[in-house]
């Protein structure tokens, strides 16, 4: 019986904490970004901030549902049409991840004429919804497809949007996010340049044609999930938390580096 209980705890907590990537995938993917700010960055960033960026990783989403800032619960995910281009028409009323990035970035623009504290909002928008968009599961394609119930060797989720949400953890269970950087951060200067170029649309169309590829691991979709599903996405999962962290960094330095 006690047997049991401690596995229903656990997938109650699974299910719980399996959002966006989850606090592991985005400090890492801030933490990719820290390697690479420059230090005219880093000083204009700490006169906001008296910790480290990598505290706010899930800011968003601990908050989503506060009454003051209830209107970006909307902003975490984007749609892509059939050819993996992003379309905002699915989500005009509403907002996505990419609005909610071009709209960070055009306020951190400005930042010496904001307030201190719409600084620290449009950061802590600019550092979460960058590792959104680059989340699996956050690139909507015309058939959705991410919200079944499917377990993993005996491990129920609440959805495979979930499962994805929360994979880093499967994969790097005992590191923390400066050593997942460290790995994952393997491109010379003239690669990352490439792939932080563009804009947010840009990286929404790269992004579909990554990401859809998690399907494709776990076709036929049922319930059961390939008992190898981790190791399988292990290369999709590392390329977008890298690629958020060298295109964050690329934003940061930007709008802080001057």
């Amino acid at each position: 019986m006690k047997k049991i209980l401690v596995s229903v705890l656990l997938c109650a907590v699974l299910c719980i904490n399996l959002q966006a990537w989850g606090p592991l995938g985005h400090k890492t993917v801030i933490a990719v970004a820290q390697r690479h700010l420059t230090e005219k960055t880093k000083a204009n960033i700490a006169a906001y901030f008296d910790y480290d960026l990598k505290q706010d990783a899930v800011w968003m989403d601990q908050h989503r549902r506060d009454k003051p800032i209830a209107y970006t619960t909307a902003w975490h995910v984007y749609n892509v049409d059939e050819n993996h281009n992003y379309d905002p028409n699915p989500r005009l009323d509403k907002g996505d991840a990419v609005m909610a990035i071009q709209v960070a970035c055009y306020n951190l623009s400005h930042y010496r004429e904001l307030t201190d504290s719409a600084v620290v909002m449009n950061v802590r928008m600019l550092i979460h919804f960058v590792g959104d968009m680059h989340c699996p599961v956050h690139s909507y394609f015309p058939v959705p497809r991410n919200f079944w119930k499917c377990s993993l060797n005996g491990v129920k989720y609440k959805s495979f949007h979930g499962f994805y949400d929360g994979i880093p953890d499967l994969m790097w269970p005992d590191a923390n996010p400066d050593e997942i950087a460290a790995k994952l951060d393997n491109c010379s200067p003239c690669q990352q340049r490439k792939i932080a170029k563009g804009t947010p649309i840009d990286w929404a169309r790269a992004c579909g044609d990554r990401c859809c590829h998690i399907y494709d691991i776990n076709a036929p979709l049922t319930e059961d999930l390939d008992p190898d599903t981790v190791e399988k996405s292990r290369e999709i999962v590392s390329l977008q938390l890298r690629d958020a962290g060298y295109r964050l960094a690329r934003l940061l330095n930007e709008r802080f580096g001057k």
